[in-house]
């Protein structure tokens, strides 16, 4: 059962003068009217409503979809008053929030902890230099350690979002971009591959011939090995790709296969088949015994990892391997991401 809700309230592009060239914020979030701060208590009623008695562990508010520190302290004040009403009374556990590394400063981090204040996330997208300059993201990468810094100084729970294929990028930087995370040591980060949206100058870039977005396969590996690099240092990943619900239109978006409404779990399976490859030739080199039967374990969580999208790994196994015989358990005892071959 499902232990934890987030309640979202969008702020569309709200408090963010910068056009980076990916962005545009009212095709990617679900509302694109201003937000006051009787919506926020309308919205967070609403929610509340529906999660009723769920045995729920923890209830967050968080803001999405703009850069929510480059509102005015007053309208972020606004916002955080209400939330932080349902706080004390114990209707919600935490604040959670988004925002831009070159907008935090201690007045404002003194601010939002005076709210309650609980999650802080950087829309990072990349340490690469050039690869921040041809998005056009107004900064370099020096004022995101100093942000990252200060955001841990004062306590908050600290997250990164990172972004894969941009102009610019190359394997080796966003690679380079994970191992700098892990340096930091956020507790949660995001990867999301780009896609090309109308109506934002990547998509003209696109249409000239100056941009070509990765292709599915692309995307998987670059981002298969930097979930590897971020799980190995224990930091949370709580969202890879966008979801379809992110897009209010879908025939808007120019993907060049780095969206898929299952892109965590092609990513995620893709580790699974990787790992139990790994083991299965390790077995085979010294000398499989017959009969040929093998079986594949995961725990229940991991399970459709295991198979596949689209029973995809099942079909690999089955093809490249017609001489084994292949049973698929779950195994109670294993961690999550936790893939064994059993002879």
């Amino acid at each position: 059962m499902k232990k934890h809700a987030i309640i979202p309230i969008f702020i569309p592009h709200e408090g963010c003068p910068n056009d980076c060239v990916f962005c545009n914020q009212k095709k990617i979030t679900a509302r694109q009217q201003p937000v006051e701060a009787s919506d926020v208590k309308d919205i967070i009623e609403q929610y509340l409503t529906t999660l009723a008695g769920r045995g729920l562990e923890t209830i967050e508010v968080a803001f999405f979809g703009g850069s929510f520190t480059g509102l005015s302290i007053e309208k972020q004040s606004s916002y955080l008053a209400v939330a932080k009403a349902y706080k004390e009374n114990g209707q919600i556990d935490k604040i959670h929030l988004s925002t831009r590394p070159d907008y935090i400063n201690e007045e404002i981090l003194t601010n939002l902890k005076n709210y309650g204040v609980d999650i802080i996330e950087l829309g990072v997208q990349s340490f690469d230099e050039e690869v921040l300059k041809q998005s056009n993201r107004g900064h370099d990468s020096t004022i995101v350690y100093e942000s990252c810094r200060l955001i841990k100084g004062f306590g908050f729970e600290l997250g990164i979002q990172l972004m894969i294929g941009l102009p610019g990028d190359t394997h080796e930087k966003s690679i380079y971009s994970a191992k700098e995370t892990v340096k930091i040591g956020p507790s949660i980060a995001r990867l999301y591959p780009t896609i090309v949206i109308e109506d934002t100058e990547l998509y003209e870039m696109y249409c000239h011939g100056s941009y070509q977005p990765l292709s599915q396969e692309e995307a998987i590996d670059t981002t298969k090995e930097m979930v590897q690099i971020l799980n190995q240092a224990g930091i949370r990943i709580i969202r890879i790709g966008l979801k379809s619900t992110d897009l209010i239109q879908e025939n808007g978006v120019i993907s060049g296969g780095t969206y898929h409404p299952a892109f965590r779990q092609l990513v995620e399976s893709e580790i699974a088949k990787e790992m139990l490859e790994n083991q299965l030739t390790n077995l085979q080199n010294n000398s499989l015994s017959d009969p040929l039967v093998l079986s594949f374990e995961s725990n229940q969580k991991c399970f459709s990892n295991m198979i596949g999208n689209k029973r995809s790994n099942k079909e690999y196994f089955a093809s490249k391997y017609p001489h084994i015989k292949i049973v698929y358990k779950t195994n109670s005892f294993l961690a999550d991401h936790q893939y064994i071959v059993i002879q």
